[in-house]
């Protein structure tokens, strides 16, 4: 049975998720937050993130965004393949969303048209839009402003196989070391083992997306994420690179299939907002 579906549908829900995000830190995120204020060790750690969620709460409070960078609108679509969108174009839809939250939410515009001319859009458009199909017929939507300081710190590395999965523990950590204090810390680190260049980098963005605290289905897979997060919080960094025990809130991976030559890394670093809201239609 065909489930039809307007794409003003598409627009008024990306419209108010993008203002939902930007105002309000996810429910996983709060209790990430508060969590790590408890088990901080350091004085000047737990003052920080006690800071942190001060501004979290100001901010949810009188409206203001949780942070000054609003970021770069990146969506995730999973349609249901059983789904007609009707009404105009899916791609028109989202970007008109995302065109509304940032104007009518009173958002910093931050996207320019052209990498190198670099002339503002005034309007945060266009998204990063990723689209995938799936069965049924229900329409899942992700939408996760990237802000930059945290983009910026993000990796991919082509290891070679033989590496195997100490290759892929010195590459994160590598890539955390070196964004240091710039990713906005405590951090959450998402990241992407397998595929190709592009794919990698692809699975580590979506991870972010994934509830803190909920860990991958395969077994060394959460192992990993695990050793990964107490590797990186054994690092000093610490909540707004002041030192501490709190350097990532999470470590996110997801994997796939991949060729017999490679062993493609992405890692993709998100600060201690780490926004991100889903819905289903």
């Amino acid at each position: 049975m065909v489930r039809s579906i307007n794409i003003e549908e598409i627009t008024k829900n990306i419209r108010e998720m993008c203002i939902e995000a930007n105002h309000y830190l996810s429910s996983d995120m709060d209790a990430a937050m508060k969590q790590a204020e408890q088990t901080e060790k350091a004085p000047l750690g737990k003052q920080i993130l006690g800071q942190l969620q001060e501004n979290l709460k100001i901010a949810a409070e009188d409206m203001i965004p949780i942070c000054q960078d609003t970021g770069m609108a990146v969506i995730f679509l999973e349609i249901g393949q059983d789904v007609h969108l009707e009404g105009g174009l899916l791609e028109d839809a989202v970007n008109e969303g995302v065109r509304q939250g940032y104007t009518k939410g009173f958002l910093r515009k931050s996207v320019v048209n052209d990498p190198l001319i670099r002339e503002n859009t005034k309007d945060n458009t266009p998204a990063i839009i990723h689209t995938k199909i799936t069965a049924g017929d229900k329409v899942k939507i992700k939408v996760a402003p990237k802000g930059f300081g945290s983009e910026n710190m993000s990796r991919v590395f082509m290891l070679k196989p033989a590496e195997g999965i100490e290759g892929v523990k010195n590459a994160v950590l590598t890539a955390v070391k070196d964004a240091g204090p710039n990713a906005c810390p405590p951090m959450v680190v998402g990241v992407g083992i397998g595929g190709t260049f592009e794919k990698c980098a692809l699975m580590a963005k979506e991870a972010l997306t994934r509830e803190v605290g909920t860990h991958s289905d395969v077994p060394y897979v959460k192992e990993l994420e695990e050793e990964l997060l107490k590797k990186i919080n054994g690092l000093g960094i610490g909540p707004g690179g002041l030192g501490g025990t709190t350097t990532a809130l999470a470590v996110n991976i997801n994997t796939y299939a991949t060729h017999i030559a490679g062993l493609p890394v992405g890692v993709n670093i998100c600060c201690h907002v780490n926004r991100h809201v889903v819905r289903e239609l």
